[in-house]
């Protein structure tokens, strides 16, 4: 099923993100590219902000409180946002990321952008290998909530489970699903949680990641776009298949 047999009119996405971990040059130090980096994104991403990684290290002490101290500290990401913030890439120290917020259309739609970001990236760190892409959509869909109930089956095919459906009654879930396509290898992790209920409606998120870890080389443009539409095809089927025709309505499925 490809995304343009399987639109939405209202798509619950909050935020679409693709991924692309790669093999570095040896020693090459990612605070090193800041410069070059912002001189390249700052006239399609004039927003600039680094993340930052910090590794602590707790020891427990005999007669007194642990100790703690900074077992690392170093940039984990140099971000270029749009102005609105609602798109943006990251160089990162282990590969290249594309995120987009709501309001989302269609991955189509950011495929011709996608490709010249990846192109400055390359220009810019030089990778050696792609080691996995990654793509990973986290929805945030409004259940009717009527009275404090709803009933998930209605609205999930795979989802949680109490043992004594009649006497319990969830306040909170946490469900989490790993799978492998067995026809193409490809990683799946589904992750189904709820929110605090807004009035008469309960937000539920459905995160939806698949990756493909065979490795490419990063100026192999005609694949590394066959093995994100593959990922978007798998994610496309995991969503439909996981909720039902009563929940899709609630995004006017065309």
């Amino acid at each position: 099923m490809s995304e343009s047999e399987f639109n939405l009119l209202t798509p619950p996405i909050v935020e679409a993100v693709l991924d692309i971990e790669c093999d570095l040059p040896p020693g090459q130090q990612l605070a090193a590219l800041e410069g070059s980096a912002q001189e390249c994104f700052r006239e399609r991403y004039p927003k600039f902000r680094t993340k930052w990684i910090q590794e602590h290290l707790i020891a427990a002490t005999p007669d007194g409180p642990p100790e703690v101290s900074v077992r690392h500290h170093g940039v984990e990401a140099f971000q270029f946002l749009q102005d609105d913030e609602k798109q943006l890439v990251q160089v990162r120290a282990q590969g290249f990321s594309f995120n987009r917020l709501a309001p989302y259309t269609s991955l189509d739609d950011y495929i011709p952008t996608i490709k010249e970001a990846w192109r400055v990236y390359s220009g810019l760190a030089t990778p050696v290998q792609i080691r996995l892409i990654r793509l990973r959509y986290i929805n945030r869909i409004l259940l009717p909530f009527p009275e404090g109930k709803v009933s998930l089956d209605d609205f999930f095919t795979v989802g949680p489970r109490l043992p004594d459906e009649k006497n319990l009654v969830f306040t909170s879930f946490f469900n989490q699903h790993t799978a492998v396509e067995l026809q193409t290898g490809h990683q799946v992790n589904i992750v189904l949680t709820s929110q605090p209920p807004q009035g008469d409606q309960l937000p539920v998120i459905f995160d939806n990641c698949v990756a493909a870890s065979e490795p490419g080389e990063p100026e192999n443009w005609d694949w590394i776009l066959t093995t994100i539409r593959s990922l978007r095809d798998l994610k496309n089927r995991i969503f439909k298949k996981s909720l039902t025709e009563q929940c899709l309505k609630l995004f006017q499925n065309r």
